[in-house]
């Protein structure tokens, strides 16, 4: 606000004027003031010396909106309080237009100037002279000029140039826009503030400044553009005043939306530079006392183009000092060194890294020759220099000397700088060699193969699948690989397996190895425990598990790493497992379909053989009869070749001599292959003995020359071959079910059609044949292989197409003599009378069991359970002599019946029987050692036998 000004008045001599006519001068003179008055711009009043209003013009009424009827009622005391009341609620300071009126009444010959701010933001220059008749003060004249608009240009301008000063000054956009808020709410309210920046790139909008009385959040984050009024001014690039009705209008339409808290007025101006809106100022009411109006738009409208240049001039400054402090930083702190060398080599500058790793400081390098210092052989001095100015991105390396004498390994290449000097970029590589050398010692000692494939020309990835795969094949050589992978295909060093193809390793035939380049492409170019055949330098097929990853560059497979391991034996003997695990599970289930089948051929084989004692001989049934009995028998064959095979067989073992028994059965063997075969036995003389038993050994002989017969219906040579053999540690490893030790071997070889690897994976199989329908059970050789694998020996066969095939079969060697046999069987079973339980959960073999004892004259009680059995001893008063019973049933087992009946009556003797063999059961259980025990299918006279000698033991 102006200060206020007064002037002392000065004594003035009256000046003579022209006589007129009273009347008449007096009207003109009022006639021409009148006119002034009310044609002048400025407000005027002039009072008496008691304050009362004795004129003024219509412009003093306007400037303080006084209504006449207020003016009228000056003349009273209480009428000029209520006018000057009114005048002082206008204005900003009231107290300093009262002090103002009493200072001029207090000295009434001075006048004054003052400036008088109104509430509304207008502004007055305020006048005072004294009014004067005949040369006496009889009142005052008071003069209001309105220089609202000039007062705020000079402002504005003003403004604008202190934002133009302050974007040179401030140090950051923050300091420059918190500067620019204060200049801004100088010229008009401003309190809700807030610039909004558009970020082109992300398509969204950066609040760097905001200063709100409602929303107190000072920082508020980026956003997508919406439908705000910020994003409507940047859209429109116009300024906007919103009032309550325009944002109405805008609403309605469909232009904008609320975001934020609500205002009265909001007043939005963008901020553009040469045509283009770079964002927005804003600022907004929340209170009816302050509004906004065209004034204040105009205002904002005018600084804003210096603010927008003021705003883009200082991003433009931050954003150059970022990216430098950036560049600095990234200078001072990567770990390389940079160094500006002029064309004579001589160092100018060089950065941290520099410093640190060499030990020179920039000061000490201008003043001295360092290079000869760095590189004190003039070799490699001179190799230094001439490397100034090689093409960027060539690296050579070199071997520098540091200031305390250590000597590093360093690589070095340079870039040209605009004034004609040179920037050197190196970094010590020390360690890095030291890595590599131990890596390549690592990879040189390792045991799994290390290699480097190169696809030359290198491999482009957006080619079809196939053709990638074909061109894989057609451009992989090895160009680097250790030893261990060279001797993995057969070579003795490395040097010998570089620049072999890969077609020439690969099997390209075998679908396995496309599909795993395949799925090496499709996992974007990496694989893991992958496994691949291939073929070693003998042309042997091998087994490699890999782990493998490509690179990729510009679009383009250049080169493959990987690791292989040689996996071949393992796999052999994954397979040898798995055949083994096969062959164990079918002999389970062999010999579960004999044991069922046992039960079913007791029940056949024993009723045909009663039935035939019941039949006279000449009856006409009895050749139907022993029709049924033959097919039983060869039904019970059958089941023992399926329990041979599964290993459930009731052996009799004895010390044999395989020469003997080759030897006894060489008439039958030639009557059985035919004259077009010759049978040559090769015989050791000093052949070690083996337990086995003789006829089951004689099975295995005969099965094989039958087998060896089929293979060579045109004739050919049999050879029948034994000798000792001593299988080691390494033939058990490579062996699955081979057990290192002393052994008996007997070969079986033939001149045959030979066999191909999938037949050979199956051979042992039960029903497994490759003869036509009718001509083989399949149990031939499945058999031999349950005899000697019970035998406890191991089998193994070599085979094949057109090349015959041999079988060697090795039985554990023994030392003990052989017993003398136990006396023969009776030929007829003595008959009976005692009291025998039998217990059979099968109802056909219980009434067998029933009928060919009572037959013998045996007392028998029948029971089809364990639980019917303890009823039936509980009925039964007198003695029972014998339980005969079968070992597998529902509920209580034969043994747990056994148990329990033995302990009720002591001395009860105990007779087992079950389709499955007596150690089979006993090994698994079922059976005490030792006890007795007879094998179904069983004959009614091979029962009454076996229960007599129970009976009488």
């Amino acid at each position: 606000m102006a200060t206020r000004r007064s002037t002392p008045a000065k004594a003035k001599k009256p000046q003579p004027r022209a006589k007129k006519p009273r009347r008449v001068a007096d009207s003109l003179t009022v006639s021409v003031l009148q006119a002034t008055l009310e044609s002048t711009a400025d407000g005027i009043l002039v009072v008496d010396l008691a304050g009362k209003i004795v004129s003024h013009n219509r412009r003093f009424e306007e400037m303080w909106q006084l209504p006449t009827a207020m003016i009228a009622e000056n003349n009273e005391a209480a009428g000029r309080r209520r006018l000057v009341q009114h005048v002082q609620d206008q204005l900003v300071n009231s107290q300093f237009f009262v002090d103002g009126i009493q200072e001029r009444y207090a000295e009434p010959e001075s006048d004054s100037f003052d400036i008088l701010n109104f509430k509304d933001g207008r502004i007055l220059e305020r006048y005072s002279i004294p009014l004067r008749l005949n040369g006496l003060s009889v009142g005052r004249v008071w003069g209001f000029r309105d220089v609202t608009e000039r007062r705020r240009a000079e402002c504005v301008q003003d403004a604008v140039y202190r934002i133009s000063h302050t974007a040179h000054r401030a140090d950051n956009l923050q300091e420059l826009l918190r500067a620019i808020h204060e200049i801004v709410g100088e010229l008009m309210p401003a309190k809700n503030f807030y610039v909004s920046l558009y970020d082109p790139k992300n398509d969204r909008l950066e609040f760097p400044y905001f200063v709100d009385e409602i929303d107190l959040t000072c920082d508020v984050q980026p956003r997508k553009l919406r439908k705000g009024l910020t994003e409507y001014v940047l859209r429109t690039g116009q300024s906007l005043l919103a009032t309550p009705d325009v944002y109405e209008r805008l609403v309605e339409a469909g232009e904008v939306e609320l975001i934020g808290a609500p205002s009265i007025d909001w007043l939005g101006v963008p901020l553009k530079v040469k045509d283009r809106s770079i964002g927005v100022v804003v600022t907004q009411t929340y209170s009816q006392g302050v509004r906004y109006g065209p004034g204040e738009l105009d205002i904002l409208t005018f600084v804003s183009s210096q603010m927008a240049m003021a705003i883009e001039r200082k991003r433009i400054e931050d954003a150059s000092r970022e990216q430098s402090q950036l560049l600095q930083q990234i200078v001072d702190n990567i770990p390389v060194m940079l160094v500006s060398l002029d064309q004579d080599g001589r160092i100018k500058w060089g950065n941290r890294e520099w410093t640190r790793t060499l030990g020179y400081t920039v000061a000490e390098a201008a003043h001295r020759d360092v290079l000869a210092e760095l590189y004190p052989d003039p070799a490699e001095q001179q190799r230094v220099r001439a490397s100034i100015g090689a093409p960027t991105g060539v690296w050579t390396d070199f071997r520098t000397r540091t200031r305390k004498g250590a000597v590093l390994d360093t690589t070095w290449a340079n870039a040209p700088l605009g004034s004609g000097d040179w920037l050197g970029i190196g970094m010590d590589v020390t360690d890095r060699k030291r890595a590599e050398e131990r890596y390549r010692a690592f990879i040189a000692q390792s045991s799994e193969g290390v290699s480097r494939l190169e696809i030359d020309p290198p491999l482009p990835v957006s080619l079809p699948e196939e053709q990638q795969i074909d061109l894989v094949y057609a451009r992989g050589r090895i160009a680097e690989c250790n030893d261990a992978m060279a001797r993995m295909y057969g070579y003795s060093e490395a040097a010998e397996l570089i620049g072999s193809r890969l077609v020439d390793l690969h099997d390209v035939e075998d679908s396995a190895n496309r599909e795993q380049i395949r799925v090496f492409i499709r996992s974007g170019y990496r694989l893991s425990d992958s496994e691949t055949r291939e073929r070693a330098r003998d042309g042997r097929p091998r087994v490699f598990l890999n782990n493998v990853v490509g690179f990729v560059e510009n679009g383009h497979l250049v080169r493959v790493w990987g690791t292989q391991r040689d996996v071949s034996d393992q796999r052999h003997l994954e397979e040898q497992f798995r055949q083994s695990q096969k062959m164990e599970a079918v002999g389970q289930l062999a010999g579960g379909i004999a044991h069922d089948f046992n039960n079913l051929l007791t029940a056949i084989l024993g009723n045909t053989q009663l039935l035939l004692r019941d039949l006279p001989p000449g009856d006409g049934k009895r050749q139907d009869v022993e029709e049924i009995r033959k097919a039983s028998e060869r039904a019970a064959s059958l089941t023992r070749q399926l329990l041979a095979y599964s290993r459930r067989q009731m052996l009799q073992p004895e010390v044999l001599d395989l020469n003997v028994v080759v030897a006894e059965m060489d008439r039958m063997l030639r009557r059985l292959i035919g004259e077009h075969i010759a049978l040559v036995t090769v015989l050791a003389p000093d052949l070690d003995r083996v337990r086995a038993d003789p006829n089951q050994i004689e099975q295995v002989l005969v099965n094989l020359a039958v087998n060896a017969r089929d293979a060579m219906p045109d004739g050919g040579k049999l050879t029948i071959e034994t000798a000792n053999a001593d299988l080691d540690d390494t033939f058990a490893q490579a062996h699955l079910g081979a057990v290192a030790g002393s052994y008996a071997m007997i070969a079986v070889t033939d001149t045959g059609v030979g066999m191909a690897a999938s037949v050979r994976a199956h051979l042992f199989e039960p029903f497994f044949t490759t003869k036509e329908v009718g001509k083989g059970t399949g149990l031939g050789l499945a058999t031999v292989y349950g005899i000697i694998k019970q035998s406890g020996g191991y089998i193994s066969v070599y085979s094949e197409p057109g090349r015959g095939s041999s079988f060697k079969m090795y039985l554990p060697r023994t030392e003990t003599a052989q017993k003398p046999g136990a006396a023969g069987a009776k030929e007829r079973p003595e008959r009976g009378t005692e009291t025998i339980l039998v217990v059979e959960d099968e109802a056909a073999v219980l009434l067998l069991s029933r009928r060919a004892l009572e037959a013998q004259g045996y007392v028998v009680l029948a029971a089809g359970d364990p639980a019917d059995a303890m009823r039936v001893v509980e009925r039964h008063g007198g003695t029972i002599h014998l339980l005969l019973t079968d070992v597998v049933m529902p509920g209580l087992s034969g043994r747990e019946l056994a148990d329990r009946l033995v302990a009720r009556r002591p001395g009860l003797r105990v007779l087992y029987m079950s389709g499955y063999p007596g150690d089979a059961v006993v090994q698994h259980g079922a059976l005490p050692v030792g006890s007795a025990f007879l094998q179904k299918p069983f004959s009614p006279d091979g029962l009454a036998r076996k229960v007599r000698d129970v009976l009488d033991a």
